[in-house]
């Protein structure tokens, strides 16, 4: 039998999920969660194979979770899922060891059988999906250039950011013109876009 965590914040988006898992002779869900913060001390308590994750989560998303996972609780395997899954996603899984990434459009044949995969330690992530992570540009950002891009994508001015980063507001313009040059992005909103689904953010 393998147990299995659900953290899913949706109340009938984790339903389907647990309903789909628990209906299998060999699955059982032994524990289901609707936020990041909960992940760890669940699995403690509960003891699961396998955590079925989102990585959308509000308070701790699941990538973040996953790898408090991996530092606490190594046994138990992790499987992500994603409602806009992008090559970035899958990049940011592999760096927190996750064995599974999917969709969370698949369909509960794909979804169990993932689980059963990612169980046993084997991978479960969808092969156009990891081609596209593979063949996806390394980071071109230096590590201001993110910080400061990081700070546009929660919405802060070039003032705020440049109190933030102790920098001058020239220096930060000078900063984000140089990260769209790189990203070649039409503005700094279409960078952060294209930044965050390369998982460089």
């Amino acid at each position: 039998m393998i147990g299995i965590l659900v953290a899913e914040h949706l109340p009938l988006v984790r339903r389907g999920l647990v309903a789909s898992l628990d209906c299998e002779a060999d699955l059982k869900v032994v524990a289901d969660v609707g936020s990041g913060e909960e992940v760890v001390p669940s699995v403690l308590r509960h003891g699961p194979d396998t955590a079925v994750i989102d990585v959308d989560l509000p308070d701790v998303d699941g990538f973040t979770a996953a790898l408090r996972l991996r530092e606490n609780t190594p046994d138990c395997r992790v499987l992500l899922l994603s409602r806009h899954p992008n090559p970035g996603q899958v990049r940011r899984a592999f760096a927190v060891q996750a064995l599974g990434f999917m969709s969370l459009d698949v369909g509960p044949e794909q979804l169990v059988d993932g689980v059963r995969r990612v169980a046993a330690g084997g991978r479960a992530v969808d092969s156009e999906l990891a081609v596209a992570a593979l063949e996806s540009a390394e980071n071109p950002l230096t590590r201001r250039e993110l910080d400061v891009l990081r700070l546009a994508a929660q919405g802060a001015r070039s003032d705020e950011i440049a109190d933030q980063l102790f920098l001058s507001v020239g220096t930060v313009r000078n900063h984000m013109s140089r990260i769209m040059c790189k990203t070649h992005a039409r503005n700094r909103l279409d960078a952060v876009r294209i930044a965050s689904d390369s998982g460089w953010l």
